[in-house]
C-alpha cells in the first residue's frame, strides 16, 4: 500500500504531516507555559485492545506517573485504527469531574468526524492546559518534567 512512498516517510507522517506535528507541539508548550502541569501526545498506527486501557499503557511507559504533583495528562491516538483517549494522572484526574474528560473527547471526535485532527487534538490540548492552569498553576520554580515532543509507537516506519 505505502510501497511508492520515500523509505524516509514515517507512518505518523502519513497522518500528520511534520507541520501539523509542530503545531501540535506548540500546542503543548503553549499550553503548559502558566501551568506545572504536563501534557503528552502519544500516536501508534494500531492498538488491539480498548483505547483507553492502551492509553494507560503508554502513560506508564512514559513515566507520566512520576511528575511530582501527579498532574499529566495523556492525549492518546491510534490513528490506523481511528481509536483515541485521554487520561489523566490522578492529581488532576481527582479535582475535574469525568464530564471533563467526556468534554475533552467529544470536542476532539467532532473535529475527528470532520477530518480536522491537528485543529482538535490542538483545542484540547489548550484546554487540558487551561484546566490545569486553574488546579496547578505556574510555580517560579517548576521544572518541565516530561518532553514536549510527540512520541510515537507500533511499527512507524514504512
Amino acid at each position: 500500500m505505502y510501497s511508492n512512498l520515500p523509505k524516509q516517510t514515517s507512518m505518523s507522517e502519513l497522518f500528520f504531516s511534520k507541520e501539523q506535528q509542530d503545531k501540535i507541539v506548540s500546542a503543548i508548550q503553549e499550553a503548559e507555559l502558566n501551568t506545572s502541569g504536563e501534557i503528552r501526545v502519544h500516536l501508534e498506527p494500531n492498538c488491539t485492545i480498548d483505547a483507553l486501557e492502551r492509553a494507560k499503557q503508554v502513560f506508564e511507559e512514559l513515566k507520566m506517573h512520576e511528575t511530582e504533583l501527579k498532574n499529566g495528562v495523556l492525549f492518546y491516538l491510534a490513528y490506523s485504527d481511528k481509536k483515541f483517549a485521554i487520561i489523566g494522572d490522578s492529581g488532576i484526574h481527582n479535582l475535574v469531574s469525568d464530564s471533563f474528560w467526556n468534554e475533552e473527547k467529544e470536542l476532539m471526535k467532532n473535529h475527528f468526524i470532520q477530518k480536522q485532527f491537528t485543529e482538535g487534538l490542538c483545542i484540547a490540548i489548550a484546554k487540558a492546559g487551561q484546566k490545569l492552569k486553574e488546579h496547578f498553576p505556574y510555580q517560579t520554580n517548576d521544572t518541565n518534567e516530561l518532553s514536549n515532543e510527540i512520541s510515537f509507537g507500533g511499527n512507524n516506519e514504512v
